[in-house]
């Protein structure tokens, strides 16, 4: 029942992961490109942070998380 329990923590935990860097990268993005010149460092951030969403997005689709579910 316990581990239940941790995975559901878990679960939730990363789908707000996902859901705090996803508008995080949208933000960035949003800077980026009404930017005349954007900085090197903004291009980083916005290629890092839109990874990081793929990459946790991905994490919840291989462990079969719905976000309709915690919803």
């Amino acid at each position: 029942m316990r581990k239940k329990v941790k995975k559901r923590e878990l679960d939730e935990q990363l789908l707000n992961t996902i859901i705090k860097l996803k508008n995080e990268w949208q933000q960035i993005q949003s800077i980026v490109d009404r930017s005349i010149e954007p900085a090197d460092s903004s291009l980083y951030q916005q290629s890092l942070a839109q990874a990081k969403y793929l990459f946790l997005l991905r994490e919840a689709r291989q462990r079969k998380i719905s976000a309709r579910r915690y919803n």
